[in-house]
This record gives C-alpha cells, sequence and structure tokens, in this order.
C-alpha cells in the first residue's frame, strides 16, 4: 500500500514558498507488534509550524529535511498490532503532513469519542489549540471576575477560545483581529465585549486610542500571539500588576526582528509577563481537556474551521494561515 507525504525539501529565506515543501509517494512497510495505522481524517496547520522550518535555537528540534513535515492529526484506525487499539477507533496524535501514520500506540496515540464532539475539533478547541488557550489564561493570566481581558489574533483556533473562556469566568473581553468580518464574528457570535480591527490602525498610537474607548479601565490580562506594534500598544493599556501570557510571535516567524518600544513599562507597571510551551505541561491537559469537551459539548464555546481540501493544498493553505487570510481553525480535510 501506498502512501503520500509532504516532506520539507529547504528551509525558507523570509517567508516560506512551494519550492520548500516536496510532495512524495512512499511505500507502507507492515506493521511490527505494537504498532498502529492510522488513516488521517484531517491535518492541523498551526503558526509554530513556521519557526519549526528554521534551523537554530528554539524551544523544539528544527523540522528535519527531507522528513514528513510535523502536524496535528485526527483519524481511524485501519491496521493494529496492539491490544488497546482496535480497527475503527478514532484518534488524534501528531501524524504529520500524510495520508498515513505508523504509531507505537500509547504515547503517540490518544483515542476520542466523536459521538458528541465533531473530529475535527479535536485539532481545536478541545485539542492542542484549545489547550493552548485554557493553559495561558487559568495558569498565567489567572483572570478574576470584573477583570479586562485582551486577545490578540482572537478570531483564530486560541484566541477564540481565550476569549469565550474569559467571558465564562465573568470577565470584559476585548479581541483584536483583521478585518470586519472577523470583528463581527466576535461580538456577534462569540460574545466579545468588544473588537478592534488591528488593519484599521497601523500603528501604536492608533491601536492605543482603540483599546482606550474599548477597555476604559485598563486591561489586567492579555493573551499574545503576535506581537510587535500590537504588545507596544497593549502594554500602554495594562493595569498595575497586569498579566500577559505570551504563545506566540507570529510578527516575527519569518525572521523579522520584534522591538519592544517601551520595556520599561514592564517595571513601571509591575507586569508580569511570561511565554509558555503547552506541551511541557501534559499534568494539566486531562483536566483542561476535560473542561473544554464540556463547554463545547454544551455550546458554551463555539469554533469555527477553515477547511482546505487534500494534502496537496496543505503548503497553500500553510501559507494562507500565517498571512491571516483563515478564518478560525485551519484544517487540511484528508479523506
Amino acid at each position: 500500500m501506498k502512501n503520500q507525504r509532504i516532506v520539507l525539501a529547504s528551509r525558507p529565506t523570509g517567508f516560506p514558498t512551494v519550492e520548500n515543501f516536496r510532495l512524495e509517494e512512499v511505500d507502507l512497510t507492515p506493521l511490527a507488534e505494537g504498532e498502529v495505522r492510522v488513516r488521517h481524517h484531517y491535518l492541523s496547520l498551526d503558526p509554530y509550524m513556521r519557526g519549526r522550518m528554521n534551523e537554530g535555537k528554539s524551544y523544539a528540534e528544527a523540522q528535519p529535511l527531507d522528513q514528513t513535515m510535523i502536524g496535528g492529526t485526527v483519524g481511524e484506525v485501519v491496521e493494529s498490532r496492539h491490544p488497546r487499539f482496535a480497527v475503527g477507533d478514532r484518534v488524534v496524535g501528531m501524524g504529520g503532513w500524510q495520508r498515513y501514520a505508523t504509531a507505537r500506540g500509547e504515547g503517540e496515540l490518544r483515542k476520542v469519542d466523536d459521538s458528541v464532539i465533531p473530529l475535527s475539533a479535536y485539532l481545536g478547541a478541545v485539542g492542542m489549540p484549545g489547550m493552548t488557550a485554557w493553559y495561558g489564561l487559568t495558569q498565567i493570566i489567572t483572570p478574576r471576575p470584573g477583570e479586562t481581558v485582551c486577545v490578540d489574533a482572537a478570531s483564530g483556533a486560541v484566541g477564540s477560545v481565550v476569549g469565550q473562556l474569559a467571558k465564562l469566568t465573568g470577565c470584559r473581553v476585548v479581541g483584536i483581529a483583521g478585518g470586519a468580518d472577523k470583528c463581527r464574528y466576535l461580538t456577534e457570535e462569540l460574545g466579545f465585549d468588544a473588537a478592534i480591527d488591528y488593519k484599521a490602525h497601523p500603528n501604536a498610537k492608533s491601536l492605543y486610542q482603540a483599546l482606550k474607548a474599548t477597555a476604559p479601565s485598563g486591561i489586567d490580562g492579555h493573551f499574545e500571539n503576535v506581537g510587535g506594534t500590537i504588545l507596544d500598544a497593549v502594554m500602554l493599556r495594562m493595569n498595575a500588576h497586569g498579566r500577559i501570557a505570551v504563545c506566540g510571535m507570529i510578527s516575527g516567524y519569518n525572521g523579522e526582528p520584534i522591538p519592544m518600544a517601551a520595556p520599561q513599562l514592564i517595571l513601571v507597571s509591575r507586569l508580569k509577563l511570561q511565554g509558555f510551551i503547552v506541551s511541557e505541561h501534559m499534568e494539566l491537559w486531562p483536566t483542561g481537556l476535560r473542561e473544554l469537551a464540556e463547554h463545547v459539548a454544551a455550546g458554551r464555546i463555539k469554533y469555527r474551521e477553515s477547511i482546505a481540501e487534500g494534502l496537496e493544498n496543505a503548503p497553500q493553505a500553510f501559507f494562507d494561515l500565517l498571512r491571516g487570510h483563515n478564518f478560525g481553525k485551519q484544517l487540511v480535510k484528508l479523506i
């Protein structure tokens, strides 16, 4: 049986191109004892993948050249030589940009139930993005009822969950997103108190004025996905003892420097800025995923998906994600 996969053919300089990827067809080898074969239904595309394409020091090992691109996947077991996994089981794992994956079972795959929650949601609101939102909000920002929480990239898979969880905590929530449609989605469908279109604000001063209008009592907690001008403006509105969870710096994923305009505000406002990688906190995943699943099943957390069809279209969908063209969680449907 043949498998199709996309490998990293070369390391990008600046914004990635189609030349950095290669679609291959390879043979699937017979399963060894203890192994499981998974047919992927969906592949997750996430901004962190751009950082992994670089060679150099980072929080995780660089994506090896000529190897299957890293990525979260969800699918079904089609062959098993593992006693705890049966054909037909729905599973989530890190199968990568390919149609089939061979895994060792425990530690690499987690069974999921798609009878109440759709399979694709286990790559979004009830998966790594949801857990990223849950951890940054509950463990770093630690919001209290009545406080104001801000989040950028707010209509995306992570930011949208941050805002909804903060609302469930009793906070005022301000989202920053790109475009009027995304801003309407935040307020009209997700229940955010206010939304700011960063595209309408070309500099930190303009964005600060928008934040002043939408967060009149200042900002107590901020979930950072972007960095750059947005972070500069938010820091100007942070209240004393504000907390900032630094999840991503997408404004610098292509190698651009990200200067901070007023780092003295960290001291002046006694701010806590803490970066985190959610995979370093696996001990909290069962708790967080259980809470997220309950909220999604009950309709308290809503989500939106952008779905590209076919493995061959994964690179273009990835480029669109990095440019902010997606709406909600970016997936590739493989079946």
